[in-house]
């Protein structure tokens, strides 16, 4: 039998060029995304591929159940072509579709030349199996250069992109930023979001918005966290935004022109700062009177100096009175009402502190002064 083996063999090697032809016919009938990649010279290269690889298969096969499939030359083939397919924008199935098909075709010629050649039930069983595990040890390998490739490709881009939030965020030159843009085939925003976050909702989120958005890991500034630049979340879609954030540890920044985003990043970090939550456009009283918080209690030291020469207790009366008035427009029983006092109380308060301010209370300038002191 081992000379009929032999001999089997070498009738297929001698039949493997037609044999090559046939598996890539096959092929191109029936998966249409390779009729155009495997015609014209790129075909004859193809038809040689298969060629070396069925003839790697038949000295594996002269060697019987102790050949190591997974040392075969084709394998490392296979892993290329995988990587080439993931290139070209195939899909896994139609890879896998190719490797069965070059399978059938193969099993049924060279098993009719094992037949011819008198090989027994037990022999033919033996090399059906050998010739299963071998395609499934190409494809196994097909499949993992294509998926290597997919995950290479993808590290990069996700690297292209992230220069792209981190060029936006240290303000660099407007040549540059664009430049990384079309590195990285990112089609700029009308306008960029920041969005801060912890990182375990980062998932989560990102699925609710815009593929095109950034992720900015360790952004400059952010210790704990991910900053997320979501484009075009301005006008009414930044509501739909805000629903996505609601049930999140989040916070949005305003909408701004995609290469002044940097503006977004930094009111939500003073937002943060400041214990504000999910939209800092509802806060942008408080954030602004926190703006310069130092210069905020220099003015309202100042401001207060009339009354520092009065027991504490008094002074903070006179003071919570003070802003309710400018608060109320002088509305005695609107200022009464929010103080829980009697007008009277307000009327007495507010002589008091007519003695010590003077026609300042009648300034538009110190009016001013006192809101912002007093908000």
């Amino acid at each position: 039998m081992a000379v009929d083996l032999s001999a089997a063999l070498e009738a297929m090697r001698a039949q493997l060029p037609t044999l090559a032809d046939d598996v890539v016919a096959a092929i191109v009938d029936e998966v249409p995304s390779y009729r155009d990649a495997f015609s014209g010279p790129m075909g004859e290269t193809i038809s040689s591929a298969v060629e070396l690889a069925l003839g790697g298969f038949l000295t594996l096969a002269g060697r019987g159940r102790t050949a190591d499939l997974s040392a075969a030359p084709a394998v490392e083939g296979s892993y290329q072509l995988g990587r080439g397919e993931a290139r070209s924008g195939r899909t896994t199935d139609a890879l896998l579709s190719a490797y069965r098909i070059g399978a059938r075709v193969a099993w049924r010629e060279l098993s009719t030349t094992a037949v011819a050649h008198g090989l027994g039930a037990e022999v033919l069983a033996d090399f059906a199996e050998l010739v299963f595990a071998y395609i499934d040890e190409q494809s196994a390998a097909a499949v993992a250069g294509h998926t290597d490739e997919l995950a290479t490709t993808g590290r990069v881009r996700q690297r292209l992109l992230e220069r792209v939030a981190h060029h936006l965020l240290r303000d660099a030159p407007v040549d540059q930023v664009v430049a990384a843009a079309e590195r990285a085939a990112w089609t700029p925003p009308t306008t960029l979001t920041a969005v801060l976050l912890p990182e375990s909702q980062a998932r989560q989120v990102l699925a609710a918005i815009s593929p095109a958005t950034l992720t900015v890991v360790d952004p400059p500034e952010l210790d704990e966290g991910v900053l997320l630049l979501v484009p075009d979340a301005h006008g009414h879609r930044r509501a739909a935004l805000l629903r996505v954030l609601a049930d999140h540890d989040a916070l949005a920044g305003p909408a701004r022109p995609w290469l002044e985003v940097q503006a977004s990043y930094e009111r939500a970090l003073r937002a943060r700062a400041a214990g504000l939550e999910t939209d800092t456009e509802a806060h942008l009283v408080e954030l602004v009177l926190d703006a310069d918080r130092a210069a905020r209690d220099d003015l309202r030291a100042k401001l207060l100096a009339p009354l520092a020469d009065l027991r504490p207790g008094t002074a903070e009366k006179l003071a919570d009175t003070l802003r309710a008035w400018l608060l109320h427009q002088g509305r005695r029983d609107d200022v009464a009402a929010a103080l829980f006092v009697h007008p009277q109380t307000v009327r007495y308060r507010m002589g008091q502190l007519r003695e010590r301010y003077g026609d300042r209370l009648d300034d538009p300038e110190t009016v001013l002064a006192l809101t912002v002191a007093l908000g």
